[in-house]
């Protein structure tokens, strides 16, 4: 991507560069400002994130198949597990960070953020007895737009266009799984009621974009283990009166042995180190790129269920791997932005890329000449925002 080469003429150059101003932002990017080690570590932890979703699918697999349908017990055991860890960690705080001072001042909006997730996870599950498995993997890809406008709206996130060829690339990755997935004859789940299905999976995807939304607006601006610890206060408490009003016979129902006993102590464990590894990866990207990354997780069961359930493979799995990682690639090449942040800025959302970014000589040049110009139309030699920070 360097255009410095002389054989270039100087027209073609500008020309290069304006177009590549155009889809990447003002700054070079060299080769090695791609492929860094940063950019190696945030792949490797959304593919974690991944498998640790795939291990959720294949236990919920057998719990199936062991008759056991209890979705929302399986997630009260998930924000139990957050309760006794988290949460206790908050009461033994002291000062603002102390649970009691978090819940007088923010109960209501952790309370709410709790009532998104836990629905979401409902919702999801509950759309997979009246659709098939290929339309909720498509329509559960609309959480990747909803959470970029969200983004847009709320966080003022702002997208390069190469934000958006990622993200198509991405979802032709899904278009190959699922192609494949019609090959092998995989169109599983109940066609009882297709049109309800379908909206319950859009639903679900809209709250796990507002979810997603308000956690990455948490782990940015306060901590994880406030963030977390919250969830598993909220989470506990509405999944349990949610599970003692529509899941007691279906408990009652459950034959306990060793068998079903450890696949729930996987299930749970495996939601745990989501919920728990998920917010480092938003912090150390962002949701939306998280999301994308997280697209690999039905590749990762398919795989897990050739060797377990007996699937069968189609090489359109593996081309569906590479496409999806490379728009995931894509994605973090160029770093997003809010509006009132420069690309030199060593803010949260500078971290939003995995590429050291290198500005332009013409813009460090502006960028001296205008703050110049602030400073002198200041009087004082200062910038504004400093000399209204001194005055207070």
């Amino acid at each position: 991507m360097d255009c410095e080469s002389g054989e270039v003429p100087s027209r073609a150059r500008r020309t290069l560069r304006r177009w590549r101003g155009f889809f990447c932002g003002p700054q070079n990017l060299a080769l090695k400002d791609v492929f860094t080690w940063q950019l190696f570590k945030t792949i490797l932890m959304g593919q974690a994130l991944s498998m640790l979703i795939c291990g959720t699918a294949v236990t919920c697999q057998y719990l199936s198949e062991a008759g056991v349908a209890t979705p929302m017990l399986q997630s009260f055991l998930n924000y139990v597990l957050l309760l006794l860890t988290y949460t206790l960690a908050l009461a033994f705080r002291k000062g603002e960070n102390n649970i009691f001072q978090i819940l007088k001042s923010k109960w209501c909006k952790y309370l709410l953020m709790a009532l998104t997730d836990v629905e979401a996870n409902y919702t999801v599950v509950k759309a997979y007895q009246y659709t098939t498995l290929t339309s909720i993997q498509l329509l559960d890809c609309f959480v990747i737009p909803v959470l970029m406008v969200l983004s847009w709206i709320f966080l003022k996130t702002r997208y390069k266009p190469l934000h958006f060829i990622a993200v198509v690339v991405c979802m032709l990755g899904v278009g190959a799984m699922v192609g494949a997935d019609l090959l092998a004859g995989r169109d599983q789940g109940s066609s009882s009621n297709v049109l309800l299905g379908d909206g319950l999976v859009l639903v679900s995807a809209a709250l796990y974009a507002v979810s997603n939304l308000c956690q990455e607006h948490t782990v940015k601006n306060l901590t994880r283990v406030e963030f977390l610890g919250m969830m598993g206060f909220f989470g506990t408490l509405i999944s349990g009166v949610q599970m003692a009003i529509l899941e007691p016979k279906d408990i009652s129902a459950i034959i306990w042995d060793w068998k079903i006993c450890l696949l729930f102590v996987a299930y749970t464990l495996c939601m745990y180190g989501l919920y728990s590894f998920m917010p480092v990866v938003v912090k150390m990207t962002s949701a939306t790129a998280v999301n994308l990354s997280l697209l690999t997780a039905d590749l990762f069961s398919l795989f897990c269920g050739i060797f377990l359930f007996h699937f069968n493979f189609s090489g359109l799995y593996i081309v569906s791997f590479v496409v999806i990682t490379l728009g995931f690639i894509l994605f973090n090449i160029v770093p997003t932005h809010t509006t009132d942040q420069s690309y030199d800025n060593d803010g949260a959302y500078h971290l939003a890329s995995s590429a050291d970014i290198q500005p332009n000589e013409d813009v460090i040049i502006e960028d001296l000449l205008r703050k110049d110009r602030v400073e002198n139309q200041d009087g004082t030699g200062c910038k504004p925002c400093d000399a209204l920070c001194a005055s207070k």
